[in-house]
């Protein structure tokens, strides 16, 4: 869908582009700002816009310890530049509109359709409606759980703070938190044997990182799973493998030392949250390397579409992996629950997947490069960026403006999606009808 603007035509994916780098620019001078910052003085552009990039594209990862640094404003700044990140821009947009009883156009429902990945434009006001009401109610019940634990600890009034910003950051997969009151950039880790904050943290990030679409099938149809739709069918499949398969693997090989319990809620957290994140519970630095990499392939992979996460998406990764057993079995089409994959959805998943492969791994031998540090270490964080998550091995605050800005770049594509900007940039359809003479060519 286009529109035109002084003589010029503008895409849905052009409007979401624009979209995101308007908040991220009014969340950087607003961050700048002496009332922003515990010592009040002006924060400088390039952190300002580092941690902006960071909230707006739910990334999580920080320059300066976000309790310990920014004010209550500042925080409530990072809060709200979460949020709208979060449920996205154009969703924030028409939810303001529909709340203000303005008529929401074919060309603001197309735009909506293309920022959650709806199948279809019919009822995407109603969809945004439910987003709307399932985000605000899920956050407040996580804050009022959350609550029990940080009231008794901070007092009511930080404790009621702590509540919200955790659980908006949660549920919208940010990772950013405010527990450097403790220790700064330590994250959950001193909540590593509360269930409480365990499970509702973990909740959050995968009722957050489910996708939308998802939780309308499960809104009309409730426990018949046979209903769902093909894509609901996939995230949730696909959701569980990728929690306990990782969890199975932390328990037995990467937290021995602990006791059961303990030792149970630090595997389940650390495999839920590279979906996309950014809270631990334990240190990602005393994981080997075994570990750590499972995490970067976690943290690629990501959430789920039209959802609070990035990541390459859990529906790309499925349908990469039954295409190629598909043509191990030398069938034609890839098929999922009875249902057939179009071979435009399997060209999108190779294409996306060669950039989450070429991209990190460039951006990870630059930094490499110019930090002098491991590339394992360098792809850790380059892998968090461009997904969106958040976890660090504790080099963020000291790279240099080169590898931040790179990171920036990353954040950005994590978030708005790899196609979207391709599909901005080069906005026109072919539409010749011609096409060259077809030769064979053996690949593999």
């Amino acid at each position: 869908m286009r529109i035109a603007y002084s003589g010029r035509q503008i895409s849905s994916f052009q409007i979401i582009i624009i979209g995101f780098l308007s908040v991220i620019l009014i969340g950087t001078l607003l961050l700048m700002l002496p009332v922003s910052a515990q010592h009040g003085e002006v924060t400088s552009f390039a952190d300002a816009l580092f941690t902006s990039t960071s909230a707006v594209c739910v990334t999580g990862l920080v320059i300066h310890d976000t309790a310990t640094y920014w004010s209550t404003f500042g925080q409530l700044v990072i809060m709200t530049l979460i949020q709208i990140g979060g449920m996205g821009v154009v969703t924030i947009a028409v939810s303001i509109a529909i709340v203000s009883g303005r008529r929401i156009g074919l060309m603001q429902r197309s735009t909506m359709q293309e920022a959650i990945s709806a199948p279809h434009v019919g009822g995407i006001v109603r969809m945004t409606g439910f987003i709307l009401k399932v985000t605000i109610g899920v956050e407040l019940i996580g804050a009022a759980v959350l609550s029990s634990v940080f009231c008794r600890e901070f007092g009511i009034t930080r404790g009621i703070w702590y509540s919200l910003f955790h659980s908006v950051s949660a549920f919208c997969n940010a990772g950013f938190d405010l527990m450097g009151v403790k220790e700064p950039f330590s994250s959950l880790t001193s909540y590593a044997s509360s269930p409480v904050v365990n499970l509702v943290i973990m909740s959050l990030i995968i009722i957050g990182g489910i996708g939308f679409i998802t939780w309308d099938d499960i809104r009309r149809n409730r426990l018949n799973f046979r209903k769902y739709r093909m894509q609901s069918k996939i995230i949730i499949v696909v959701t569980a493998f990728l929690i306990v398969l990782p969890a199975i693997y932390f328990f037995f090989f990467e937290f021995e030392n602990m006791s059961f319990g303990k030792r149970l809620l630090c595997s389940l957290f650390q495999a839920v949250t590279p979906r996309t994140a950014g809270f631990n519970t334990a240190d990602m630095t005393d994981l080997s390397e075994t570990g750590q990499t499972i995490i970067v392939l976690l943290m690629l992979i990501g959430g789920s579409p039209g959802s609070t996460a990035g990541g390459m998406k859990t529906t790309t990764a499925a349908v990469l992996l039954f295409t190629a057993f598909s043509v191990f079995q030398k069938k034609d089409n890839t098929h999922f629950f009875g249902r057939r994959v179009s071979h435009d959805a399997e060209r999108s998943a190779a294409a996306i997947a060669l950039m989450y492969i070429v991209l990190p791994l460039t951006g990870a031998m630059i930094i490499s490069s110019i930090e002098n540090i491991p590339v394992l270490t360098a792809l850790f964080e380059v892998a968090s960026a461009i997904g969106t998550v958040g976890l660090s091995l504790g080099i963020t605050s000291n790279l240099c403006m080169i590898s931040r800005t790179l990171l920036i770049g990353l954040m950005f594509f994590g978030r708005v999606g790899g196609l979207t900007l391709i599909f901005a940039a080069f906005s026109r359809k072919n539409y010749d009808s011609y096409k060259f003479p077809q030769e064979t060519i053996t690949v593999g």
